[in-house]
């Protein structure tokens, strides 16, 4: 049986349905003190395929609850699907006493857990930090199927070097295209990233930036302000996980976007195609 957290109810759905399984029944609950219940009221299954995007401290929580509530109903094997999974770009301490947040979060789910599949992960070395066997799909080939089929000699273009494989996963689910990355530098120190344009030619182009997360949407608005200052004719932002978070959907169009798409790893308003089926291939 699917089992789904509160914050993946439409990618689990849709995971039931590649698949073929029941969609199990979840009753989500909070007690008066704050703490949380997450129970599977009639589960009864051999294998139990617990998804949940850990999106926030509570979701961690949620989580781990399903994956005991289950295991306590009497599944035998448990497979937990990570659509998002939350502090995986923290996969080193970058100072002196910091933690290395994916690894402690990749040890407690492998607690309760057979298997792992996460998608996308900002780095796919986090999947070493799970006890247990663990690995990343990749699901940017599912960004090709919102965009316009009408692209005016595209251009996949990802917002660093490191995205690079993400563009040209997209541009090949698309059919054509060319793919080119933007240069940028962090300061860890301040925050502030550098972005160094493209060399590639854009002019009357449309330019699809690819990435694996929007957050803040920062270095995305910047690329656009870039690309539009050089003549690009639409700009279009897809990404696997479409956080948004805070001011990040209005930074994108003040900065004219034409559209954005996501997946539903993260269920947002921009969500248009669903991750599930790539994951359905693992499982």
């Amino acid at each position: 049986m699917i089992v789904s957290g509160s914050t993946s109810q439409a990618f689990a759905a849709a995971l039931a349905e590649a698949t073929g399984r029941e969609l199990a029944a979840v009753e989500y609950d909070r007690f008066p003190d704050g703490e949380l219940q997450a129970a599977v009221p009639g589960f009864a299954a051999d294998d139990a395929v617990v998804v949940g995007s850990t999106v926030s401290s509570d979701a961690h929580l949620e989580l781990l609850q399903l994956q005991d509530a289950v295991r306590e109903a009497g599944a035998g094997e448990v497979t937990t699907v990570l659509p998002y999974m939350g502090y995986a770009r923290q996969d080193r301490a970058f100072t002196a006493g910091e933690p290395v947040s994916s690894r402690a979060v990749a040890r407690a789910v492998s607690t309760g857990t057979d298997r792992v599949l996460t998608v996308n992960p900002h780095e796919t070395a986090v999947c070493d930090f799970f006890t247990v066997p663990a690995e990343a799909v990749d699901a940017a080939g599912r960004l090709a199927e919102p965009l316009p089929s009408d692209l005016a000699d595209p251009l996949f273009l990802s917002p660093d070097e490191g995205a690079v494989d993400l563009a040209a996963t997209t541009r090949d689910a698309y059919g054509r295209g060319a793919t080119d990355y933007f240069e940028k530098e962090r300061d860890y120190d301040t925050g502030e990233v550098e972005i160094e344009p493209s060399d590639a030619v854009v002019t009357d182009r449309d330019v699809v930036l690819v990435d694996d997360i929007v957050a803040t949407g920062s270095t995305m608005a910047e690329s656009i302000d870039v690309l539009t200052d050089r003549g690009a004719a639409r700009v279009f932002v897809t990404c696997v996980h479409p956080m948004l978070a805070a001011n990040a959907r209005t930074k994108l169009e003040r900065a004219g976007i034409t559209a954005v798409f996501g997946t539903d790893t993260i269920e947002r308003q921009v969500s248009a195609v669903s991750a599930a089926p790539a994951v359905a291939d693992r499982l």
